[in-house]
């Protein structure tokens, strides 16, 4: 058996990609994208059809619904491949403002529910920002589910967690980068692999804190570097991973070790912890890394949204 299916007994296996003509050969059950994968995926000649086709369709309507015209577009073609869910993500220039991260989770939805999408299918994908983070309490209220990325911090879970949200994608790679950098040339890779890894650690604090606790919240680890970081959370509920490293975890032979257990988490002993927003926003600056790479996502993300729109103007 190879690592891929090894793994999947444990953990929930998602991909990562905007690039839906990738996924049959790994048998994901759900798929993430974000901005810059979907960038990403219209630059490559496969796609472009794609998007050429979207914008003639739609040509005259404000911009920012012809985007999510776009994003729905995709995710109706990943559906078609995968059994499960697929993620699709509010433009990042929102993170800041609730009623309109609402406004527009709502938008896609209905988009998604006019092609016969049911919303069960569908996870709205929002930045883990105070704000992002209670639009998706009142998403989860409206029975519309959400999937908070950009989350590197134990307080984002926390909250996220009594916002009562179906999912969180905390971001292992991206954390990992973090502490590598910061480290210069003290870094010892072999000390901070696997377990050790600071990226691993954070994910394994928040699965246990929500096991022990009974929070609903799925945990899926996110953004990873290397096939050791992915391994180590092996029974984590869900992973979501780059076809670039599902392909290598196809290739691998070798037992796959259950890491993260439920019932570990029950017997371990915890104190509950809560966040209003004054809280919520002082332990996230405490968080250098959290609020540095949080801030970058965003950037990112929205420098990505803003390519995009320039590629649909020229289509």
């Amino acid at each position: 058996m190879n690592q891929l299916d090894a793994l999947k007994q444990f953990t929930t296996v998602v991909a990562d990609t905007g690039d839906f003509r990738q996924l049959a050969q790994y048998r994901p059950q759900d798929a993430t994208t974000n901005p810059s994968l979907i960038l990403k995926a219209v630059q490559k000649a496969d796609y472009a059809p794609l998007l050429k086709d979207t914008m003639a369709r739609f040509r005259g309507k404000p911009l920012d619904e012809t985007m999510d015209r776009l994003l729905v577009r995709f995710g109706r073609e990943i559906l078609s491949v995968i059994p499960g869910r697929v993620s699709t993500e509010v433009d990042a220039r929102l993170s800041f403002d609730t009623e309109a991260t609402i406004a527009r989770a709502e938008r896609i939805i209905e988009l998604y529910q006019a092609e016969g999408v049911p919303v069960d299918r569908v996870l709205v994908k929002i930045a883990s920002t105070w704000e992002g983070i209670q639009a998706a309490a009142h998403l989860e209220q409206r029975g519309i589910h959400t999937n908070l990325t950009l989350l590197f911090s134990f307080c984002q879970a926390v909250a996220c967690g009594q916002a009562k949200v179906q999912l969180i994608s905390p971001f292992v790679g991206r954390i990992y980068d973090w502490y590598k950098k910061s480290a210069g040339s003290s870094w010892d890779e072999a000390a901070n692999a696997g377990a050790n890894d600071p990226g691993v650690k954070s994910v394994r604090e928040i699965y246990l804190h929500y096991k022990h606790f009974g929070i609903r919240t799925e945990v899926m680890g996110a953004s990873f570097r290397n096939i050791g970081q992915i391994l180590a959370l092996a029974g984590c509920d869900l992973l979501t991973i780059s076809p670039d490293l599902l392909g290598q975890l196809a290739a691998a032979d070798g037992p796959v070790t259950r890491a993260l257990d439920p019932q570990q988490a029950r017997t371990m002993r915890l104190e509950p912890v809560n966040y209003d927003e004054a809280r919520f926003r002082y332990a996230l600056n405490e968080d250098a890394m959290a609020t540095e790479k949080l801030a970058e996502g965003i950037r990112a993300f929205a420098a990505d949204a803003v390519k995009l729109e320039q590629l649909m103007r020229e289509a």
